[in-house]
């Protein structure tokens, strides 16, 4: 397995990788800008849910066989840019029955948006391919290897994930609901144009 000083280097650089904002962070403050913190600590929940996929994905060696297809990494990448330009355009446009009050999503669905964000989020995939290999003892147990380092990337993540959730919960307490609606929608948009301009050979992770 991996020893104790290969783990804290790893630890070490993958928090100041996760530091750095990112698609999932934008996500995540969106929603919690526009339904609170509950629906912000949700939407962190299903995205690191998603990183939970993609770690034994990466462990079975699908990411690889991803990676290596072009047509395979290109067909996640657009189905990712769409699902959040659907999310963004469904922002701007809903309407709850008081008008311009947005309707709440329920938190399942919250979780659920997250996991599949993060899940058609090729960046991820290139993480743990670029990334976290660097850190892996070829002559040891690979999948385990993978899955321990996964685990600390994962959790390293929600932690941050949760700062961003509880601080854009907390602004959007002090929002109206019109502006919510709006700066949600924007963020989801902005997140799709992101993802749509995103090169193949960028791997950072947020």
């Amino acid at each position: 397995m991996i020893d104790s000083s290969t783990l804290l280097v790893y630890a070490a650089a993958s928090a100041a990788v996760v530091a750095v904002p990112g698609p999932n962070h934008l996500y995540i403050a969106a929603r919690g800008v526009a339904q609170g913190r509950r629906a912000g600590v949700a939407s962190a929940l299903g995205v690191e849910t998603g990183t939970l996929l993609h770690i034994a994905a990466a462990a079975a060696g699908l990411s690889y066989l991803l990676a290596r297809s072009a047509e395979l990494f290109t067909a996640v990448k657009w189905a990712g840019v769409v699902y959040l330009a659907y999310l963004g355009v469904r922002a701007l446009t809903r309407r709850g029955a008081a008008g311009d009050e947005p309707r709440p999503q329920p938190l399942r669905r919250v979780f659920l948006e997250g996991v599949v964000v993060n899940v058609l989020n090729p960046k991820t995939v290139l993480f743990f391919l670029a990334f976290l290999p660097q850190f892996v003892d070829p002559s040891g147990d690979v999948p385990g290897q993978v899955l321990l380092l996964g685990l600390v990337i994962a959790v390293i993540g929600l932690a941050s994930d949760l700062a961003y959730a509880l601080t854009a919960g907390s602004l959007g307490r002090r929002l109206r609901a019109s502006t919510l609606r709006y700066v949600s929608g924007v963020a989801y948009l902005v997140l799709a144009l992101v993802a749509a301009l995103s090169g193949a050979g960028r791997t950072a992770r947020g």
